[in-house]
């Protein structure tokens, strides 16, 4: 598949994605790639002659011209910080367009406020539904302060990326996060630690199964092993990167969660089947994209065997 865009940035003109521009701009620049700007806008459903008198400025041209204004905005900042970038006013879905053009993009970035609250993961937002069903990997960029309270007022600076945690459990999807993970550390010259989560102490999901006599220290190590295979494998052709790896007891939710907090990115795996189900029920990728303080990197199957094409 040929990718003729560098890095997808969704822009709305919210704080938020402001924020995340500035994120896509200095991954751009480490990358020496060039950014591709999408403002997408849609007319409600109801047409303009249903509405009163005083909603009759609501038509196309009115909200285009904000749209461009928005376009504007965001390549002059991006035109500041000496970045290459093009950019396109869509009309229809914001999360349907986007993943549309992550078709031809390496990469892709969208903002959140990070409020996370039950709506958004019912209903799905761009930066919900587009780490599900993208064709490349998504960042998503939360506007969170160092505590990780949402941010109303200005957005704190973009810190660079010096060290990367990737979520790993053997599954494909986590490998392919750990192999994208590798690329982004060499591009960065950053730290990266691999994490796998075991809760052994809760003895939760397949673990309950398990005999209580059932020596919780073996199974961490049994863990470690697994880990150490998974990641020298990933490691084959990259030589001198080095991948600290971390077994610890609880969820990969949970820790990955907790390690944003002292993080500049974390890497995720997802298996990408979207849905009604997974935005509801919530997976690890979704419950860390609703919680981490850093941003979040999804990868999922889908994009990562098209990246390989």
């Amino acid at each position: 598949m040929t990718r003729e865009h560098g890095i997808l940035v969704g822009v709305d003109g919210s704080a938020a994605s402001l924020h995340a521009l500035d994120w896509a701009t200095q991954e751009a620049r480490v990358r020496g790639r060039g950014l591709h700007l999408v403002v997408a806008y849609a007319l409600p459903s109801f047409t303009a002659a249903s509405l009163d008198g005083g909603y009759a400025a609501l038509d196309d041209d009115t909200i285009r011209a904000g749209a461009q204004s928005v376009l504007e905005e965001a390549m002059l900042q991006v035109e500041r910080a000496g970045v290459p970038a093009e950019g396109r006013v869509v009309t229809g879905d914001a999360a349907a367009v986007l993943v549309e053009t992550s078709r031809t993009s390496d990469l892709a970035v969208v903002g959140t406020r990070g409020r996370g609250g039950f709506a958004d993961r019912l209903l799905g937002t761009v930066s919900s539904a587009l780490p599900a069903h993208a064709r490349c990997p998504t960042v998503v960029v939360p506007l969170r302060d160092a505590e990780g309270h949402p941010v109303d007022g200005d957005p704190p600076a973009v810190r660079p990326v010096r060290r990367i945690v990737v979520g790993v459990d053997g599954s494909p999807p986590a490998e392919a996060a750990l192999r994208l993970a590798i690329r982004e550390a060499q591009v960065w010259d950053a730290e990266l630690f691999a994490v796998s989560g075991v809760p052994v102490g809760a003895m939760t999901g397949m673990l309950a199964w398990l005999p209580s006599a059932v020596d919780h220290e073996q199974v961490l190590r049994d863990v470690a092993e697994g880990l150490d295979v998974v990641v020298d494998r990933a490691l084959a052709g990259h030589e001198g990167v080095q991948v600290k790896r971390h077994v610890l007891d609880g969820t990969g939710a949970e820790l990955l969660t907790e390690f944003s907090a002292a993080t500049d990115l974390i890497v995720v795996g997802s298996r990408g089947r979207g849905g009604f189900a997974g935005l509801l029920l919530g997976s690890t990728s979704q419950a860390v994209l609703h919680h981490a303080r850093c941003p979040v990197m999804v990868v999922t199957s889908r994009c990562a065997e098209d990246l390989t094409r």
